[in-house]
């Protein structure tokens, strides 16, 4: 009857151990080394009465956030369009990254009539692996004078 208790007791301590060890494995493989948390860098921030309005363009980690970007000078959707995609160019390699490496971008035309021509410019402009798109005709205009107005998001 001592044997058969010392033998109950071994397996009852061993079943814990094993219960306890479980837990601690669980536990780490559930609770990842933490990395640190990456910092939100802006650029070209707006004012606004000395107060920061918006940031044209905003990098987190490895994605970067180009705001809407118009031409407000003279000009058809083509030459707005075109000036347009090199400005967000510019900004997306000052950022690090490429025309290729964008993954979104919206577009919002003053006049759907426009859709044609913003197409012939817009084409070719993000590589062979284009990014998705959402264009819509922005009911009273887009702001300013510009014909069209791009923003888009991208990898680094």
């Amino acid at each position: 009857m001592e044997t058969q208790r010392r033998s109950i007791l071994k397996r009852l301590f061993a079943s814990a151990a094993g219960v306890v060890g479980l837990g601690a494995a669980s536990k780490a493989i559930a609770e990842p080394i933490a990395e640190p948390a990456a910092e939100k860098e802006v650029f070209n921030v707006v004012m606004q009465d000395d107060v920061p309005l918006f940031s044209q363009s905003t990098k987190m980690g490895n994605l970067v956030f180009i705001a809407g970007i118009g031409y407000h000078k003279e000009g058809d959707i083509k030459v707005h369009t075109d000036e347009v995609l090199k400005e967000m160019e510019k900004q997306l390699i000052k950022a690090g990254s490429s025309m290729e490496k964008v993954l979104k971008v919206g577009v919002f035309l003053h006049d759907l009539n426009d859709y044609k021509g913003m197409n012939d410019v817009y084409r070719g402009r993000f590589g062979k692996k284009p990014p998705v798109r959402t264009t819509v005709a922005v009911y009273g205009g887009v702001p300013g004078d510009s014909l069209v107005e791009m923003d888009c998001i991208a990898y680094i």
